[in-house]
This record gives structure tokens, C-alpha cells and sequence, in this order.
């Protein structure tokens, strides 16, 4: 019976994710393979004669891809245009050298080009290369040779990594501790404040006349003359004694002392009329839009105080871009909160809502986009393939946000299910593929294809780990995240961020993940169809 239960493929799926999750759970010395694991399940299952349909693993493949392109789209072209120009490049060093040292060791002992992508997608602990290397190749070659390269990859970071501090002599915990103050000067906490104003050269004049906000940085959210608390607007006349309170960084609330007066202890009340809220922007059509353009002050009486983006409180200047699922803390009249509340949406279900239609929009253009094939003269011709053209439209659309009425983003829990739906479908299929001639690769070249596995994840962190800190003069910690980032390896930065309590690795992470998993995924698909 169960002979013909295997047979059948959503039969197989099941048993081999079931099994593939029990596996990965098993930890040995504190590491575990996770949801990798479902491959090496299925390199079993296939070569026991078991297979799963190619449609449904190219159908979780795209799945995959696209979810992947949807999330890392903001951070990767962000990653361009920050500071962390340094961190981006030892992230390409990492990415090239690791590529340039397999094509070096496929001429080297004679390696066909499949098992060295998949090798280098391996090493690299690289899933979304593992689907490039395949769609690319169309050989079972690439998900063998990743299932023999993964093991060191996964491994080796994670040694590196602990032995990286000690080898160099360097305290995590003292560079946290400098390292954090350079960074909270450039990301300023912002806090509350209240002024009493005695300076004669403001009494008599309008908020709009003195311009606090730009002239400070500050922002008042209440103000008392007499016994009466106002909610200030544009045409509110200061008065000598006004009590104002305002928000903003230390530094913009000492401007404001210098233009007003004196700081006092204590906080305003708000009046049974007025109330402060932290409103949802969930509505679409006022994604992308700066706040200067709602103009809350003059159509509501209203006044945002700050704005809480991905645990982070920004500034609210009118310049700001709003970004969907932003927070905006509004002071004002309870009506008028309630008028801005209905203009941001304010809707909860909104933020964990799903449409379908921008993910399958997204995905019949990215697929289309593929098929496109772009000439360089002389012969030469590049097609960005299934995985490259919906990764590359993922990314774009991810990064425009929204076209008109159609929102391209995706709520963080409808990302992260189908995202492992369509790995662990795609797994499932190229594990059972691939798993039919295992046992006759690994005989012929299995300890071959583990020792260049190994040397293409060792290379790439040593010279990064050398350039980062002798020739860029990074932060060790800086270099911990980037060095994880650029080998795309969870597990890696999970070590890293058990040695220090600091958030500088992870930061790091973010920076560069996105960057070395696209430039890994471009670069794999052009060894693949130049290198022959």
C-alpha cells in the first residue's frame, strides 16, 4: 500500500516535507539544517524511484522567487543609494570571488559547468541560486552538487565567524558599546519637551511667521496661553508666558530653547476636546505621498508628531515619503483625528489582508520579461530566464510600490507562507530529480566536488575579512553582518548575534542580504550559459 501511496505525487510532497521538517529540527552541537533539510529528504525519496511532477516545482519555484523579489525590493535599491557603499562592495568581492573560484577549479580538475553552479550556490548556502543553477542548466547535476557543497557551507560560516574575533583580538562588547554611540547621533531618539516662552523677538509673531519646523527641526504638538491647552495652527500668535510643547531630537529641541526660551519640566494635558492617536496609512491612495501634501494642520487642525516606521520613529517632515503599514502619532481635536484617521485608512486588517491579483499580475510579467532576449552584437545574445525575469520584475514593482489602484506589496505572514510553500515544492521536485543518480555522481566525484565545495565558502570570507578590516577599516561587527549577508547565511548571522547584544550585525545583514542574493542569482546564470 504504501509502494502506491508513493506513487502519488501530493502523497509523496507531504511525507517528504513531513519528514524533510523532523530532520531539520534535529540540532547537533547547536546547529540544524531547517527547512534545507526537505532536499536531502527528497535526494533519498528519489533515488528510491519516487518523483514529483516538474510542474509543480516550477510552479513553486516562481512562488518562491517572486516572494523573495517582493520583500528584499525596498533594500535593495536602498542599499544603492545609502551610505553603505563599502559594505556593498566587500559584499560583490564575496559574491565575485566565490564564482571566480569555482570557474578556477572547474578548469582546474576538469568539473562540468552544472555541478559547479550548483556547488557555488551550495557553498553559498543559496536556494534562489540552487533554482537559477537549475532553470539555467536543466541538469540534475546542479542539486547534487549543491546537496554535497550545502553541509561545509552552512558549517563553515558559522566556525568562521566564532573564530573570526579571536583571531583578529578584538572585544565585540567594548566595539558595541563605541559603535553605538557613533550610530544614535545619526539616528537621533526623539523625545518630548516644554518651553516656556520669554523671548522678545517671538512675541507677537505667528508659528507660520517663525517657521519652527524648518528652522528647528522641532515639532509642536501643544501650546497653553492662559488656562486654555490649543492644538497650534499656522496663524496662532505666541504671547509672552505661552507654554509650548514640543518633539524632536535633543538637537532640534535646543534650537527651539535658543528661538524661545526657557525649557520647564512637565507635560501639557490634553483638554476633553483633544486627543493623540497613532493612526494606520493603509489606504492606497495615500501611499507615496509627502506628508506636506496632506496639509493636516490647515484642512484638519491636526498635527503629526512623529511617524513609527519598521520600529523606528522618523522625523515627520513634509517632505516625507508615507509608506504603507506607517504609524502616524496625530495630536488634535478629537474630530479632526477622527477625519485624518478616515483619510490615512487606519484599517488593522488591511496590514495581514492578501490580493491575489498583484501577485499573479506580477508574476505572468515577470515571466513574460524572461522570455525577453536582450542582444549584445557579435552573436551574443542574454535572456534573463523564468527565475531572473520574475525575480528582476519582483524587485522593480516591490520598489514602485504601487501603479494607480494596484498595491505591489505583500503583508509580512501572506510573504513568508507562500514563500515556503513554493520552496519546499520546489525542493520536494529537484530533491527526487536529482536523487536518481546520486549515488553514481557521489562515486565518481562526490569527494572531489566536497573539497571545492569547501574552498569556495572559505575564499570568499577570508579575503572579505581582509579587505573589510585592513583596507576599508570596517567595524568588525560591520564586517560579521556584511560577511553574512554577502554568503547569504541565516545560520552565519545567528552566531554572530550570539557573541554580542548588539543589533550592528543584523543591521549589516539587512543592508547587504539583498544585494549578494540578487548579484549571486545574475552571476550563476551567466557561468551557466557563457562558461562552457
Amino acid at each position: 500500500m504504501l509502494t502506491d501511496l508513493l506513487q502519488t505525487s501530493y502523497f509523496a510532497i507531504f511525507l517528504i516535507v513531513a519528514l524533510g521538517f523532523m530532520l531539520g529540527r534535529i540540532k547537533v552541537m547547536g546547529l540544524s539544517l531547517d527547512v534545507s533539510a526537505v532536499i536531502f529528504i527528497a535526494l533519498a525519496f528519489g533515488h528510491w524511484g519516487v518523483s514529483i511532477p516538474k510542474e509543480l516545482g516550477t510552479f513553486g519555484l516562481v512562488l518562491f522567487i517572486f516572494t523573495i523579489g517582493i520583500q528584499a525590493g525596498p533594500g535593495f535599491f536602498h542599499s544603492f543609494r545609502s551610505k553603505g557603499k563599502t559594505l556593498i562592495l566587500i559584499t560583490l568581492l564575496i559574491v565575485a570571488s566565490a564564482c571566480l573560484t569555482g570557474v578556477g577549479m572547474k578548469y582546474l580538475f576538469d568539473i562540468d559547468t552544472p555541478s559547479i553552479v550548483g556547488l557555488i550556490a551550495g557553498a553559498l548556502t543559496s536556494t534562489p541560486g540552487l533554482a537559477v543553477a537549475i532553470d539555467s542548466t536543466q541538469s540534475p547535476l546542479a542539486s547534487i552538487a549543491y546537496g554535497i557543497a550545502y553541509p561545509f557551507g552552512v558549517i563553515g560560516v558559522i566556525l568562521f565567524v566564532k573564530l573570526l574575533p579571536k583571531l583578529m583580538g578584538v572585544d565585540l562588547n567594548e566595539e558595541a558599546h563605541r559603535l553605538e554611540k557613533e550610530r544614535r547621533s545619526q539616528f537621533p531618539e526623539l523625545s518630548t519637551c516644554l518651553f516656556r516662552v520669554t523671548n522678545p523677538a517671538v512675541f507677537g509673531r505667528t508659528l507660520s511667521q517663525l517657521n519652527i519646523r524648518a528652522m528647528t527641526g522641532a515639532v509642536i504638538s501643544r501650546l497653553k496661553q492662559g488656562e486654555e491647552i490649543l492644538i497650534p495652527k499656522a496663524h496662532t500668535v505666541l504671547q509672552e508666558g505661552d507654554c509650548i510643547q514640543a518633539v524632536g531630537s535633543e538637537n532640534a529641541l535646543n534650537s527651539l530653547a535658543l528661538m524661545l526660551g526657557e525649557r520647564e519640566e512637565g507635560e501639557l494635558p490634553l483638554s476633553h476636546t483633544q486627543t493623540i492617536e497613532s493612526l494606520l496609512l493603509t489606504k492606497k491612495d495615500m501611499i507615496n505621498k509627502q506628508l506636506g501634501e496632506l496639509n493636516l494642520q490647515k484642512n484638519f487642525g491636526c498635527t503629526v508628531t512623529r511617524v513609527r516606521r519598521s520600529g523606528i520613529d522618523l522625523s515627520p517632515s513634509p517632505e516625507l515619503a508615507l509608506k504603507f503599514g506607517d504609524k502616524l502619532m496625530v495630536v488634535g481635536e478629537k474630530e479632526g483625528i477622527q477625519a485624518v484617521a478616515r483619510l490615512l485608512g487606519n484599517d488593522v486588517k488591511r496590514l495581514s489582508d492578501t490580493d491575489f491579483f498583484p501577485i499573479a499580475m506580477g508574476i505572468v510579467l515577470g515571466v513574460l520579461f524572461g522570455k525577453l532576449h536582450i542582444s549584445f552584437g557579435g552573436g551574443m545574445t542574454f535572456s534573463p530566464g523564468l527565475t531572473g525575469g520574475v525575480l528582476m520584475m519582483a524587485l522593480f514593482l516591490s520598489a514602485i510600490g504601487k501603479t494607480g489602484p494596484i498595491m505591489w506589496s505583500m503583508s509580512g505572514p501572506a510573504n513568508q507562507l507562500l514563500r515556503q510553500l513554493g520552496l519546499l515544492l520546489f525542493l520536494a521536485e529537484v530533491g527526487t530529480s536529482a536523487g536518481k543518480t546520486l549515488v553514481a555522481t557521489f562515486q565518481e566525484s562526490g569527494f572531489l566536488l566536497f573539497g571545492v565545495g569547501a574552498l569556495v565558502t572559505l575564499v570568499p570570507m577570508l579575503l572579505a575579512a581582509i579587505v573589510g578590516r585592513w583596507v576599508f577599516k570596517v567595524s568588525l561587527l560591520d564586517l560579521l553582518g556584511t560577511i553574512t549577508g554577502g554568503m547569504t547565511s541565516t545560520p552565519g548571522l545567528a552566531a554572530a548575534d550570539s557573541m554580542t547584544d548588539s543589533n550592528i550585525p543584523g543591521v549589516a545583514y539587512a543592508t547587504v542580504y539583498p544585494i549578494a542574493m540578487v548579484f549571486l542569482i545574475l552571476f550563476i546564470q551567466l557561468i551557466a550559459l557563457v562558461i562552457v
